[in-house]
């Protein structure tokens, strides 16, 4: 059983929307994935943290909004960023705190 997803709307300290992302991401939620950030406007920080699946077609969705996009990634999606080349687009911190991808 998939774990549902959830989305938290907010801000980050320096006023930049942010989505925190928990359970999993996957053909049959995306659209509210989508939808969330479609109504998002501007610079956008995604917390991915808490969330345990990604799959191509929440992929997909982040590369649609790549441009606007700062992640916040797990360990555990890590090798999903890398291997799709969203990591080589988009700029993440780690949830340990480390930065790496794309700067500017």
């Amino acid at each position: 059983m998939t774990t549902p997803l959830t989305l938290i709307p907010g801000r980050s300290p320096d006023g930049t929307v942010r989505l925190a992302v928990s359970g999993e991401i996957d053909m049959s939620n995306v659209g509210h994935l989508a939808e969330a950030l479609d109504g998002a406007a501007g610079p956008l920080v995604l917390d991915l943290t808490e969330v345990e699946y990604l799959d191509s077609a929440g992929l997909s969705v982040l590369f649609a909004h790549a441009e606007r996009l700062e992640l916040v990634v797990p360990p555990l999606l890590e090798p999903v960023l890398t291997v799709s080349g969203l990591a080589d687009l988009v700029p993440a911190v780690h949830s340990s705190g480390t930065r790496n991808g794309p700067q500017g």
